[in-house]
């Protein structure tokens, strides 16, 4: 593709996905005005260009949307639109796995082939669409036709896996998220377009009024806010604003809550380091990006009680001053989209949202901003760039967030489950909160069970619950034939399927040499191939490096490789060999990678062979 203003024109259904966007131009584009774009007569480094800038991942949506791929007339058109020069905006198309610059059928299915569908059934499904349909589209397929399947990293449903992700573009663009899809259903959805009508499995857990996060689910209609407000909704914003702000971040201080995302920094910590700044302009910024694979806790509280996020973020945005907010959320969660975009257009008409907040002259406001395709965009300042309109990569630290985070302002990040938590610290306050759990690991923790076990789901546990209790609790399979438990998803840790006596706390887990991470927990039992669950794991991380710092980008390919070598047998010296190197690169990636990706990438590749004695076999 020319990267330079082209006279390619966009389809009238590009042109109007845009139009429909950003509305309509102000001007006829005709050939004069694109030659004096190409001459240099707009500025893309100006006041307007900036402030538009940010809309380009929305137009590139658009555009996928209208025509299942994006044609080069459709990104120059949204490029001179935006003002923005058509290498840059190429370069954030190229980006993200979920976008294609190349022609790619209207219907697509996307089906997971991560660890957890791996076990339920994930291949089967891979081995029907190819039988009746042909081999899975490879990234930047020529040849695409009408429809067609492709594999997919995990899509946040391994509670209900195999899983696949239905997409049609056109004039009514579908997506949908199917669970518990058998081969035959696969088949049909992508030749014939449908998909089973299938209620989901209930939250083992939902509707249980003792709960602080998972009480609404099944009781309470998360698309209506009158019942949100029934339920208590609400009630913690009004409170909040008797407080004051100081008053709200004092409670949330004294509740010790810690992040739920994976990073355990202290919520109210990093809410009034934001509201220290000089700076008068700040941010409130949810991370709904939740892509590690096993991990599923958010998407179900998004879906089950929406209300209590834009509640959330209020509550947020009113402590520290903050008067527009963000919920970045991954692009493979169709239903949760919907169901913000629904809770906020309610709260802003009902006066919970916009110039004078529940009529106390505050302002706050929040936009949703649908994600991609892209691992990387779950690090808070690849999050923040992503929003900004650029490439997903991590920022350099300092400056931190809370001094210069999103568009250079202080802003708050917290993601889905740690704001969760807070209208109920506001109305029971912060001591009774850290009352709950341990010292160190305060209130209660969701976490996402999958895999070999009867009632995968998420489940709500004080901290401090033992990992036997939680997966009793899920109905695994008995000691005897768990071959081995993944603890906080692909950039977690392998234990032992004895190792039952684990206390799920922060301080417990890291004792244990393992880690909470997001709170996912997959089972494995006997039948597993745990070979083959760890190369995923590697072609994952090899996948989703987005290649700005060299240990990562690097490092991940070379782990890759020395595994796939390693699973076909070397002989003794050629394994010490790599399992040496495999310690090296694990190493460099651990200590020099920008983020936590590359931090990340080895542990469960490391713990596997610590923990469970893969790759120790040889030939003479």
């Amino acid at each position: 593709m020319d990267l330079h203003f082209s006279d390619a024109q966009p389809t009238a259904a590009e042109r109007r996905a845009v139009d429909a966007l950003l509305g309509p131009p102000a001007s006829s584009w005709d050939g004069a005005e694109e030659r004096s774009e190409r001459d240099g007569h707009v500025s893309f480094a100006g006041r307007a260009a900036r402030e538009r800038r940010h809309l380009l991942l929305p137009a590139l949506h658009a555009l996928q949307s209208a025509e299942g791929w994006i044609s080069e007339g459709g990104l120059m058109y949204a490029c001179r639109r935006l003002a923005v020069p058509p290498a840059d905006a190429w370069g954030v198309a190229t980006f993200y796995g979920m976008l294609s610059v190349t022609p790619r059928p209207r219907r697509v299915l996307h089906v997971c082939d991560d660890v957890a569908c791996r076990t339920r059934g994930a291949g089967a499904v891979m081995d029907a669409l190819d039988e009746a349909l042909g081999p899975a589209l490879p990234a930047g397929d020529e040849g695409a036709g009408a429809v067609g399947w492709t594999r997919s990293p995990c899509l946040g449903m391994c509670d209900h896996a195999p899983a696949a992700l239905f997409v049609e573009a056109g004039e009514a663009p579908v997506e949908r998220l199917a669970g518990n899809l058998t081969p035959d259903e696969a088949v049909r959805a992508v030749k014939d377009g449908v998909l089973p009508e299938r209620s989901r499995a209930p939250i083992p857990q939902q509707g249980d009024p003792s709960l602080v996060l998972l009480r609404r689910m099944g009781v309470s209609d998360p698309t209506d806010l009158a019942a949100y407000e029934a339920s208590g909704g609400y009630d913690a914003l009004r409170k909040a604003l008797e407080m004051g702000p100081a008053g709200v971040i004092g409670e949330v201080t004294a509740s010790g809550l810690r992040g739920r995302g994976g990073a355990a920094f202290p919520t109210g910590r990093k809410w009034q380091a934001v509201a220290d700044q000089p700076e008068t302009e700040r941010f409130v910024v949810c991370n709904a990006d939740e892509s590690e694979p096993g991990t599923f806790k958010d998407r179900v509280l998004l879906e089950g009680d929406p209300f209590a996020l834009v509640e959330s973020m209020t509550i947020a945005a009113f402590a520290v001053g903050a008067k527009q907010g963000y919920v970045y959320i991954r692009g493979e969660y169709p239903l949760a989209i919907e169901r913000m975009q629904n809770a906020i257009a309610q709260a802003r008409a009902k006066g919970w949202l916009g110039d004078d907040v529940g009529g106390a002259g505050f302002r706050f406001d929040i936009e949703v901003r649908k994600g991609a395709g892209a691992y990387i965009c779950g690090e808070e300042t690849a999050l923040f760039n992503s929003i900004e309109g650029y490439r997903g990569e991590p920022r350099n630290k300092p400056p931190f967030p809370v001094e210069a985070g999103l568009f250079g302002k202080p802003t708050v990040v917290n993601n889905v489950e740690t704001l969760a938590n807070v209208p109920w610290i506001v109305l029971h306050g912060g001591a009774a909160f850290a009352a709950v759990g341990t010292d160190q690991s305060t209130g209660p923790k969701l976490f996402s069970i999958c895999g070999a076990v009867e009632r995968p789901g998420v489940y709500e546990v004080p901290f401090g619950t033992t990992l036997g209790d939680i997966l009793d609790a899920a109905g695994a399979v008995d000691e005897a034939r768990t071959a081995a438990v993944l603890l906080g998803g692909a950039a977690g840790v392998f234990v032992r399927g004895d190792e039952r006596d684990i206390p799920l706390t922060f301080e417990g887990a890291g004792a244990a040499g393992a880690t909470i991470g997001s709170g996912a927990i997959v089972v494995f039992d006997e039948r597993t191939d745990m070979v083959d669950t760890v190369l995923r794991i590697a072609e994952f991380f090899r996948n989703e490096s987005c290649g700005q710092c060299v240990p990562c980008r690097v490092g991940t390919v070379r782990q890759e490789e020395a595994l796939v070598r390693l699973s076909n047998g070397p002989s003794r010296g050629a394994r010490q060999a790599d399992v040496q190197l495999l310690g090296e690169v694990g190493m460099a990636m651990k200590d020099a990678s920008i983020c936590g990706l590359g931090q990340t990438a080895y542990s469960a590749v490391e713990s596997a062979m610590k923990h469970l004695g893969l790759f120790q076999e040889a030939r003479p």
